[in-house]
Formats: structure tokens, sequence, C-alpha cells
């Protein structure tokens, strides 16, 4: 893994590793296991914290971002919408032209191989140098 940006002199790396101690419950334990099927996807990941505190995961571009609210831990995915998602993963955003997401509520489990090539398609994508190209929802 690349050297994570740093925010007010604390390595982002830290600051995911406090947001997923202070969460302390399950959408911790999720942001925790999502976390390292990125970092297992890709050992060259980047970890930024951005926008006043949400972990930010890029490889030449924003990958995803891992958002925790009351009831669901999210994972945003910067270019979702030019992304084939064969295991439907994608169950959050649908409507946009750009972004898709994962809502992972309490309990629920997402397939780690699906998970991880989503990843990679996404890197695969901000690699290439092509445009992110829309899908219409249907």
């Amino acid at each position: 893994m690349k050297k994570s940006d740093s925010t007010g002199g604390q390595p982002a790396s830290d600051l995911i590793d406090k947001r997923i101690t202070e969460l302390a419950d399950w959408r911790g334990e999720t942001l925790s296991r999502m976390r390292k099927l990125i970092k297992d996807a890709d050992p060259d990941i980047v970890e930024e914290w951005k926008w006043m505190g949400t972990p930010v995961w890029s490889h030449d571009g924003i990958i995803c971002t891992g958002e925790s609210y009351k009831s669901v831990v999210k994972l945003t995915f910067a270019k979702g919408a030019s992304l084939k998602d064969p295991a439907k993963l994608f169950n959050s955003s649908l409507d946009g032209n750009t972004r898709r997401a994962i809502d992972i509520h309490e309990g629920e489990e997402v397939d780690s191989d699906a998970f991880k090539a989503l990843i990679n398609a996404a890197i695969a994508l901000n690699t290439s140098g092509a445009k992110a190209r829309p899908k219409r929802a249907k």
C-alpha cells in the first residue's frame, strides 16, 4: 500500500483506524471488513481522509468512499455507473449518472470476491484514462 495522505499531521490510515474504533459496533466491524477487502484487492490503494471526515480509497483517482450512518455503512463508487456489476452489489444511488453505492445494513454480508472484482474494475477504469460512461438506470 502506498503512503496515505495525511490530514492535520495525522496519516489518513490512522484517522480511518480511529473512526472504526469510535463506531464500536457492527458499523465499525463492517467498515473494517470492507477496508480489508479493498486493500486485499489492491495493495497499492491510497487511503485518504476528505470532506471533513470521510475515508476515501484512491488509485489514479477516487475508487470509493466509506461513510457510516446510524443504520447503514455506505460505500460510494465515484464512477460506479460506468462499472459492470454482474453480482448486483450496487443497491443505492442507482438513478445517478455517475456514482453508485453499496448500502450494507446490520447483519448483511457482501460477496467478497464480487466486491474485490468491482474494486479492480474501478481501478482499471481509472488507470485506462478513459472517461466514465454513465449507464442509464433501467
